[in-house]
Parts: C-alpha cells; structure tokens; sequence
C-alpha cells in the first residue's frame, strides 16, 4: 500500500511538473513577439550606442574607428554641455513642482463632483495627445502674435512683451507649454490615487473634527504618495528627455538661454558631426537621469504606506 501511495504522488507531481512546464511555455511564447520588439527597439540600439562612444567617426567615409574613452574626456570637458545641463535641471525643478501640483488641484476638482466633471476631464488630458512639435509651433504663434497684440490692445505691458525674445521669459515660456501639456495626464495617474483613498476613513475622520487641510496632509497625500511616485518619475524623465518643445518653440534661443541638455547632443552629434562626442553626452545624461530617478522611486518607495 505504501508503494501504491508513492507511485500516486509522483505521478501526482510529475502531473503537476508538467502542467506549470507547460503554462510557463504559454507565457514565453506569446512574451515572444513583445520580447523581439523590445530587444530590436531597445536593447540592439543601446548596446550600438554605447558601442559608437568609443568610435571615431570619419565625416567623409563614416568608418568608425578607436580612439577609447577620448570621447568621454571630451563630452565632460565641454563647457556647453554642462551649461545646459544646468539649463535643464533648473527647467527639470520647475516642471516637477507646478505640473505635480497643478496636476493635483486638477484631479481634486474634477472628483469633487462639479457638473460636467468627465467633460474637464476630457478637455485637461487633450493637450497631452498633441504631438511636442506641433504643440510648440502653435504656442510660438501665441507668444510671437497673439500675446503681443492683446497687450497692446489691453494695454498691459507685461503681456506685450516678446516673449520668446527675452532670455528669462523664453524659459518661462518653456515652462508654462511643458506644465500645459503634461498636467493634464498626471491628474489622471493622481485621480486614480484619489479613488483609492477608502472613504470610511475619510469620513471617521470627519467624525472625529478633522477639517479639509487635517484630512488632506494626515490622509489623503499620504494614501496617494504611490500616485506621486508614478507622476514625478514621469515628470522627471520627460523634461530631462525633452526635445521637440525645445526645437520648436525656441530652439534653444535668445543666446542659448533655452537650450536643453539634448537639444545640445542633437546639435554635438548632427550638426557639428562629432558623432561619438554626442553619444557620449547622450550616455552622461542617461546615467544623470537613471541615478536622479532611481533615487527619488527610492524615497518614495521607502515612505509608503497601505491604504
């Protein structure tokens, strides 16, 4: 009997091998064709970018050829880059801190439960499917023609003034299209942590004498620090990365004012032929942003708590 039962279990278990054998290779397979994408796309792409820092480009022949890490001394010694990188890390903290909280007052208003909230909604979140080129022509044709004519109309110095031809405002001007654009999607990360807030919770703590601001800095941000993570990761990535804004609304002038770290690269790689040089700087940035990133999921991570 004893030997019966043996032969049972492992009969019983090699069933059971088989079973998850056999659903792990359902789950490879249709992984497949994403994983293909994805080493094509990503992987093969990185691994040659890394492979060109260390290459010598001739402009004539295009015949990559050794030089080492001289490219990275060169990419670290440029004056420019690390100015622009500047540029954009001053651009990174303004855009963190108003989309986030635009974002955020945005996702508190529309769960409030105001008449025609699903059609704010809807009107918020669309500036973020216009393309960053298009969206920059369209505000380049507001700040160069339709602000100053309201200006001078309205007699209000401050918008009359060219925008895109002061340095100072020209950032600004960055600013505001880039907070436009993406509030709109981060309030729909943020309105998805707001419906996870329980509400009986909420309602002990009103209960209990709590007032709106008790509720909101005790209850609410804490429950939603998860949505936040999400959003300034985003945030973080999008500015660090942006380009197209960038070309298209001031192509980084007056003087260079607004030039961004890769708008800088672009120009190092395309329009200086420093291909190698480029690639390095476009490395340096995304080891910049990687430790920026991974730093601030950390944090974040590290103070969560469960709803």
């Amino acid at each position: 009997m004893v030997q019966v039962d043996h032969r049972i279990y492992f009969l019983k278990g090699g069933f059971i091998l088989g079973k998850r054998l056999k659903d792990n290779g359902t789950r490879i397979f249709f992984m497949l064709p994403m994983l293909f994408l994805f080493v094509m796309t990503i992987i093969i792409p990185f691994a040659f970018g890394i492979y060109l820092t260390f290459m010598d480009m001739d402009i004539i022949t295009a015949v990559p050829q050794w030089n080492g890490i001289e490219n990275y001394k060169i990419a670290l010694a440029d004056v420019k880059f690390w100015e622009s990188m500047l540029i954009t890390v001053k651009y990174v903290i303004f855009n963190v801190l108003f989309v986030n909280v635009i974002a955020f007052a945005l996702a508190l208003l529309v769960t409030s439960g105001i008449k025609g909230q699903n059609f704010f909604r809807t009107t918020i979140f669309a500036p973020n499917l216009i393309g960053g080129l298009v969206l920059g022509y369209i505000w380049q044709f507001i700040f160069v023609q339709s602000l100053p004519n309201l200006g001078e109309r309205l007699g209000i110095e401050f918008i009359r003034l060219g925008w895109l031809g002061d340095p100072d405002l020209a950032f600004w001007a960055l600013v505001i299209v880039t907070t436009w654009q993406l509030s709109g999607y981060m309030m729909i990360i943020l309105i998805a942590g707001l419906v996870n807030v329980p509400n009986d919770v909420l309602e002990a703590s009103r209960i209990d004498g709590a007032n709106g601001w008790q509720r909101l800095r005790s209850i609410i941000l804490p429950i939603m620090r998860p949505a936040f993570v999400i959003t300034i990761f985003m945030t973080l990535k999008s500015s660090f990365m942006v380009y197209d804004i960038n070309y298209s609304l001031t192509q980084g002038g007056p003087y260079n004012k607004t030039l961004m770290a890769s708008m800088h690269i672009v120009n190092k790689a395309f329009n200086q032929q420093e291909f190698g040089v480029g690639q390095a700087q476009a490395i340096v940035l995304f080891v910049i942003v990687a430790i920026v990133s991974g730093i601030q999921v950390y944090i974040g991570k590290k103070g969560e708590i469960e709803a």
